[in-house]
């Protein structure tokens, strides 16, 4: 039996032409969703509001309103969850750049 190990599997020999060709466009189009994912977070970010309270908070007794319960359904919760969600994408992708930037070094 042939001895497949990690360096076997994920070097360009044992890779069939398509897709060691491929790897240059699927790079490319990792980075264009970094960058986009990123503009995006970074506009999210300049459009919620801040959540200063004046100094009062759960601990010091602040009343729990309609609004603080229903918070995750208003405009802003929405927004905040996206920006999470979009968060941990920029993450993952991130992380699968390394990964197909390590496989394949371009030369």
């Amino acid at each position: 039996m042939k001895n497949l190990n990690l360096i076997n599997v994920l070097s360009s020999d044992a890779m069939p032409a398509w897709v060691v060709s491929s790897f240059p466009v699927i790079k490319i189009v990792l980075a264009v969703l970094i960058c986009l994912c990123a503009l995006t977070v970074t506009i999210l970010v300049l459009c919620q509001k801040t959540e200063d309270q004046g100094g009062t908070n759960a601990i010091t007794g602040t009343a729990d309103t309609f609004y603080n319960r229903n918070k995750g359904e208003s405009l802003q919760g929405k927004i905040k969850k996206t920006t999470i969600a979009l968060t941990i994408s920029i993450f993952v992708l991130c992380i699968a750049f390394l990964i197909i930037n390590s496989i394949y070094r371009g030369y």
